[in-house]
């Protein structure tokens, strides 16, 4: 089944706090809470692949739901994941000098503990987490952290348009003698599963094909989204992206362009739409060219440029829809504060739902449910944990810990 990713880190530093009185905050406090709102739906999604009906046990507006919480909540964390990396950084102006270095040790610091984290998770709950694969993003994105809007949008195309076709061609020739003979040498691999070749090319959420969506978040960080003319613009960009991506795809593709994989059984985040002979032996002619009429479809976690493309449209959508909101709707904001708490912790809900699904008996990353009743009673606990965690700390719990771990970046001189 396709899974969603995790939240990214958001014990950065953060410009403002959660809004913790009634009074309603200004327009730059807005456009951060729309951002962890933006977060908290990315939770929400990601707890209905995991914990809710599977999407042949849904129809109506379930269906709905379900079909739009597979994959595009994982691709909504990844580009708030690299939104998250320039708040380290220096969002609207890179951190030069003695503050850039150290900002960059935090960076790397971080990643490392990511790694390190997920590579003990995958041990006990599979390759369906995607913290180890998040260290790899940020090392990746690391040197790109300086770099303009304009610079960080254009490589983003870039990367979407180039790598799933190279994804393409490393996975045709990566079969599966290859894979177990370059894993014998892999400790990563030995310890969890999750080795270096899953973490670059072969994972559920695959760096080659995922690091467009971290470099379009860094970009969208650059912008002021304060301002109504930069919000209207995204809106209208990512709209065309949506529509002209998944249009494009259905034209080229056929009806079932975005059908969902998730029930397929293979890995996602593009490994599966695209193995190329993953098995043990390997693809005949007809069998390439059917992989490769795959790289025109644009389902859920396909990691087809289409996919990437329209995914990103979806992500811009949200993040500017959820700012929009905030701004200029005080009495939501102030009602939203509870969910906006879920968003300011979503390391914390990440791996709290995987220990809460344990000490439940409950299976990991893979929903079997046919009732709605676990997924809302895991969003009511989430929503009630953040709430009163918030009124006294400002991190959450995991995030407090993963803060501490960067400390020693301040030495850097």
């Amino acid at each position: 089944m396709t899974q969603t990713q995790p939240p990214q880190d958001t014990s950065a530093p953060r410009e403002t706090s959660p809004p913790q009185s009634s009074t309603p905050p200004g327009p730059s406090m807005g456009r951060l809470v729309g951002v962890d709102l933006a977060r908290a739906l990315a939770v929400f999604g990601m707890y209905v692949v995991h914990i809710g009906p599977a999407l042949s046990a849904t129809d109506g507006v379930g269906s709905w739901i379900r079909y739009l919480s597979d994959g595009h909540s994982s691709v909504l964390f990844a580009t708030l994941a690299g939104f998250s990396l320039m708040l380290l950084a220096g969002r609207r102006e890179p951190k030069t000098g003695l503050a850039g270095r150290q900002a960059k040790a935090r960076i790397a610091i971080r990643a490392v503990v990511l790694l390190a984290l997920g590579t003990a998770m995958a041990m006990e709950y599979g390759g369906v987490v995607i913290l180890g694969f998040y260290g790899v993003y940020f090392l990746l994105a690391l040197p790109l952290v300086r770099l303009s809007a304009r610079t960080l949008a254009i490589t983003a195309a870039g990367l979407a348009l180039v790598t799933p076709q190279l994804s393409f061609a490393l996975n045709s020739v990566l079969t599966e003698p290859v894979r177990q003979s370059i894993n014998a040498y892999d400790p990563l691999h030995r310890l969890s599963d999750v080795g270096v070749l899953d973490l670059l090319f072969t994972g559920f959420y695959p760096t080659i094909t995922w690091i467009s969506f971290v470099v379009a978040g860094m970009a969208l960080a650059r912008l002021d989204l304060s301002r109504a003319t930069v919000q209207w613009r995204l809106a209208a960009f990512a709209a065309a992206l949506t529509a002209a991506a998944y249009g494009l795809s259905l034209l080229l593709a056929g009806k079932d362009a975005l059908r969902s994989t998730a029930e397929d059984g293979g890995p996602s985040g593009g490994s599966g739409a695209m193995s190329g002979g993953s098995g043990s032996m390997p693809p005949d002619g007809a069998s390439l060219e059917r992989e490769a009429s795959s790289l025109l479809t644009a389902g859920p976690h396909s990691g087809t440029t289409f996919d990437i493309i329209g995914s990103v449209g979806v992500a811009i959508l949200v993040i500017v829809g959820a700012t929009v909101a905030m701004d200029r709707l005080p009495r939501l904001r102030r009602l939203a504060q509870p969910v906006v708490a879920v968003g300011t912790m979503s390391l914390t809900a990440y791996v709290g739902h995987f220990l809460a699904q344990s000490a439940l008996s409950m299976p990991s990353g893979k929903s079997s449910q046919q009732s709605w009743v676990p997924l809302l009673l895991f969003v009511l606990g989430a929503t009630v944990f953040a709430a009163i965690w918030s009124r006294f700390f400002r991190r959450g719990p995991v995030e407090y810990l993963l803060n501490a771990t960067t400390r020693p970046a301040q030495r850097i001189r």
